[in-house]
């Protein structure tokens, strides 16, 4: 006997959790899914036994220049400030990052200019184009290359998209109007985003689809190729090892949250991220010691381990060939960062989520137009 539900939802991150929530709110009959022992998705923290709050699956710094996603945010959780600062351990010194107007100018000289000019082929390129061959290797390169595992020159040049060179020495990582984290966590706010919806915890759904009749809509947010098995082939994804340490007799171990180390030769660790500097500074200082956590890239072959989408060409048509299996269903919407392979941060993740639901809600979704704009976004 199937259980019968108007709108099933697989995956309890911020897509399917927003999703869930809007259609919720608008009177529909909705059911979640998910396959792990907590809601969240990767957007999930847990507690040390000092009392430091790390995230479990990496940082996560919110950031919106929308008012409307600050709003929309607020409603499932109050943010203490945070604007995230990052280093890069350069030449034994932590230097911006972004990389500061000053530094380069220094290393370069005032009339600086970047490295290649025409129309860029791959990351390298398109890195070079917007800074000194010296700033790429010493900052980017090395770093791209641990996290991706292949030569800088064989990824693509809309990854270079994610960064740029300040002219200032403007320290933060961004200048969103609205930079935050929730004050009780991502725990708490996963949770309250899909308060009162019918969840199911460890289940997976694609070992029991039999068991569903989904009556309007299958809301997929897991991996696009892991929902067809893999069938026309695998797309790439790469994941992180975290080694997480306890300094008992350390107030802190760096000088910022975050901390890159780009070349080679500092070890197989892309980052180094001490959680206690993201806490409010009225709680951290009441703690003892310090838990520092390092980042080391792999190639997971589980899904549950999936992070980041594969920036290649290879990647990008395998992925055109499922996005055309998943037009043809009608009662199929595969969306979310996996689903559409595609590195959303969370204040776009969330607003891909609303349009979604939004277009669901009002009945103008259209499965073409939908995935013509995951693929051209």
């Amino acid at each position: 006997m199937s259980i019968k539900i108007d709108y099933l939802i697989v995956g309890s991150g911020l897509t399917g959790g927003t999703i869930a929530r809007m259609l919720q709110d608008s009177g529909r009959e909705v059911l979640v899914l998910e396959r792990r022992n907590h809601i969240g998705g990767n957007v999930h923290d847990h507690f040390h036994p000092s009392g430091i709050r790390v995230h479990t699956y990496g940082p996560h710094y919110f950031r919106t220049n929308s008012d409307r996603l600050w709003e929309f945010v607020n409603r499932f959780s109050s943010f203490y400030k945070y604007e995230a600062s990052l280093k890069s351990f350069v030449d034994g010194n932590f230097e911006n990052w972004p990389i500061a107007g000053s530094y380069i100018k220094k290393e370069i000289g005032e009339n600086w200019k970047p490295s290649f000019e025409g129309n860029p082929e791959n990351f390298e390129e398109a890195s070079l184009k917007i800074m000194p061959e010296l700033i790429y290797k010493k900052f980017v390169k090395g770093y791209t290359e641990k996290q991706w595992g292949i030569k800088a020159s064989e990824l693509s040049a809309d990854l270079a998209k994610r960064f740029d060179v300040m002219e200032d020495d403007e320290p933060r990582l961004m200048r969103h109007k609205y930079q935050g984290i929730p004050a009780n966590g991502y725990a708490e706010f996963t949770k309250n985003l899909i308060d009162g919806i019918p969840v199911i915890l460890n289940f997976d759904f694609l070992q029991n689809q039999e068991m569903f009749d989904v009556r309007k809509k299958l809301i997929f947010t897991g991996p696009i190729d892991e929902y067809y098995n893999f069938e026309l082939g695998k797309l790439e994804y790469r994941g992180q090892k975290r080694i997480h340490s306890y300094f008992e007799d350390k107030d802190f171990y760096q000088p910022c949250g975050q901390v890159n180390y780009p070349s080679p030769e500092q070890g197989n660790f892309i980052r180094i991220l001490e959680w206690k500097h993201i806490l409010p500074t009225e709680y951290s200082k009441r703690i003892k010691g310090t838990v520092i956590t390092k980042e080391i890239p792999f190639s997971p072959q589980n899904p549950n381990d999936y992070e980041y989408p594969f920036p290649s060409s290879r990647n990008q048509t395998l992925f055109k060939k499922y996005v055309q299996r998943a037009q043809a269903d009608d009662k199929l919407i595969i969306c979310g960062r996996l689903g559409e392979y595609k590195y959303y941060d969370m204040d776009q993740a969330i607003a891909r989520a609303i349009s979604i639901a939004n277009k669901i809600i009002e009945g103008v979704y259209d499965p073409e137009k939908y995935y013509n704009l995951s693929l051209s976004s």
